[in-house]
């Protein structure tokens, strides 16, 4: 196994767009919230007052809604639970880098399809992919480090070709950022199927990555096998507190949410209009397809006091960060292109 690494860290004069983190600070409400949490007691082992929020923000019973240390560790509960050796488990790759670490765990096989060439989830091909054996399918919706999107009419389809007894993970932890009208949207379809889970988190547009929590939607008994298989008391009270005050404020981070998805949209046409091919992101970071390059790529962003995500041979990952940070990106990513043509004599970076 390769275990999973974080993003790495920035030196004082350097920005980190490795971990895909929001650089807005909390809402004061938000640190309110949490300099209010005691340390010496446990947390609400069940998060009750958080389930109930978000029961209600979706019109779900709380039954429907499980909370965990970030998204991630639910879908390391899910996998756990549904699939052991002798199991398969399909998603897209290159997507999220800790899922074939999950599946390993469980002690299961993965079963990893290529992304298209436009960077997506070849989803007839995962499709395909199911057998008998297979005992889980995650989408990954903006996909993670490509960010591309699943649209609802595909997602559709690909859900009448998937058995009622296969659990299907929707991963949506960067929705928010979505503004394609098209694409799929998990919540609303939980009525529709019932091996449905949706996932989502408050690290990214919420702004709550150092509390770690995230949440599942889904059938009772399947969110009841996750629940077995948690570590107890895994979601401290910080973090249910700083989640109820952000659904309470949610126009205020949304505002925000919006404002990154703007900034985000702006540099990749500036990235274009440089020669990337870099595929139309949705969520809050660009993937840069630099292939064989991409250590020397990386380096070359570090020199110019940029740290982003180096993803094996396939390309790095830049989150969208502080506006001061776009003129340092974009002078690294044109200084990529222009070596890269004059050394190769590319006419663009694909």
């Amino acid at each position: 196994m390769v275990p999973y690494r974080q993003g790495r860290a920035a030196a004082v004069d350097s920005f980190k767009l490795s971990s895909n983190e929001n650089p807005f600070e909390p809402l004061p409400a938000v640190l309110e919230a949490i300099a209010a949490s005691s340390v010496n007691r446990y947390p609400d082992g069940a998060a009750t007052a958080l389930r109930s929020a978000l029961a209600a923000h979706y019109a779900l019973a709380p039954e429907n809604v499980h909370i965990g240390a970030g998204s991630a560790s639910i879908l390391s509960q899910l996998i756990t639970a549904a699939a052991g050796p002798g199991d398969e488990v399909v998603y897209s790759w290159r997507s999220f880098e800790a899922y074939p670490g999950f599946v390993t765990v469980a002690g299961a096989t993965s079963v990893a399809i290529p992304n298209t060439a436009d960077h997506r989830h070849d989803l007839p091909a995962m499709a395909a992919a199911v057998t008998e054996r297979t005992r889980v399918v995650i989408v990954c919706s903006p996909n993670n480090p490509t960010g591309s999107v699943v649209t609802a009419d595909e997602f559709a389809d690909f859900m009448t070709t998937i058995p009622e007894t296969v659990l299907v993970l929707l991963d949506e932890a960067y929705i928010e950022f979505v503004t394609d009208a098209t694409a799929v949207r998990g919540p609303e379809l939980l009525a529709r199927y019932s091996n449905l889970v949706v996932l989502r988190t408050f690290s990214k547009a919420f702004g709550l990555a150092g509390l770690r929590v995230g949440y599942a939607l889904g059938a009772e008994y399947v969110l009841d096998a996750a629940r077995a298989s948690a570590i107890p008391l895994s979601v401290i009270e910080s973090a249910q507190r700083a989640a109820i005050v952000s659904l309470e404020h949610l126009p205020q981070l949304l505002e925000r949410v919006a404002r990154l998805a703007e900034l985000r949209d702006s540099i990749w046409q500036a990235l274009v209009e440089q020669g990337w091919q870099a595929p139309r992101p949705h969520g809050n970071f660009i993937w840069l397809p630099t292939l064989e390059h991409t250590a020397w790529a990386a380096e070359v962003f570090a020199d110019n006091g940029i740290v982003v995500r180096a993803l094996g041979s396939d390309g790095l990952r830049v989150s969208i960060g502080e506006h001061e940070s776009v003129e340092k990106l974009l002078k690294a990513s044109q200084e990529v292109v222009r070596k890269l043509r004059t050394e190769a004599g590319e006419a663009t970076l694909d």
